[in-house]
């Protein structure tokens, strides 16, 4: 090969790192961008693994007192619960295993993962292995896709106020509990959440509010907090099969001998 060749070949070889290395800064340049935008997009920063500081089967509501609903869904909470004792009602989340919806898994006991991403916070629970996704600053589905389509977490969409998230969930379907002891919900029911962390830092608190035309007389509001455990990986949960050890989580001993478990 003459020289001619060699100078040929090394100019053109020269040229293709040099614009390997400019296609890699913009890359670089582009996540750096991204990543400068997402942490803009979430101020208030919930990401990570939280598992509740406790549990209840039954919805406990700020206040104290009964479920206020009304004689169409006081007398479906009485069915309800007389199915589940004599078996002729199945609680499915427990029997298929499908999602518990809100705010029932708002209070599971197992761990859950909130994941930030651009225009989207996913929120991932280890039981059921259910998964929310929340999309961010989206206007919410149309009232026809949310009654065509209802699910069982319904449709999500969220927002940023300050450090706190918001979600706003509606198009839920009528398959769910509202808690473990049956208490029943229409498909016109929806639910806003303001998640956010409090003690410095140290927990997350989740405050849902729950309005059903249809079966309450009022809006009602619950609260849940949670831990972190950075330290916790999901496991997958297989339908009626052993799973991890949750009874250092208050209440549920006490919960597992009132059901004779």
């Amino acid at each position: 090969m003459d020289q001619v060749s060699i100078d040929g070949m090394n100019r053109s070889l020269t040229k293709r790192a040099l614009a390997g290395a400019a296609i890699a800064a913009a890359i670089s340049l582009v996540f750096v961008a991204a990543s400068g935008v997402l942490a803009q997009g979430k101020p208030g920063d919930v990401s990570g693994v939280w598992w509740s500081v406790k549990y209840s089967p039954k919805l406990e509501i700020a206040g104290g007192g009964e479920i206020p609903y009304n004689d169409k869904g006081k007398a479906l909470y009485a069915k309800n619960i007389a199915g589940l004792k004599d078996g002729s009602i199945k609680d499915e989340a427990r029997h298929l295993c499908v999602p518990d919806g809100i705010p029932r898994i708002l209070g599971n006991p197992y761990p859950f993962k909130i994941i930030h991403t651009p225009g989207q916070t996913t929120i991932v629970y280890e039981l059921n292995r259910v998964f929310r996704i929340v999309l961010m600053d989206q206007p919410q589905a149309s009232a026809h896709e949310l009654e065509i389509a209802p699910y069982y977490s319904g449709h999500s969409v969220g927002h940023w106020e300050g450090d706190t998230l918001v979600v706003e969930t509606a198009g839920f379907n009528e398959k769910t509990f509202l808690d473990a002891t049956g208490a029943p919900h229409s498909d016109q029911m929806t639910t806003v959440e303001r998640i956010r962390k409090i003690n410095g830092g140290r927990q997350l608190e989740d405050v849902v509010t729950v309005n059903d035309p249809e079966y309450l007389t009022r809006p009602i509001t619950a609260r849940y907090v949670y831990d972190p455990h950075p330290e916790v990986q999901l496991q997958q949960y297989v339908c009626g099969e052993p799973h991890r050890d949750i009874s250092r989580v208050p209440g549920v001993t006490e919960a597992r001998r009132a059901r004779g478990g």
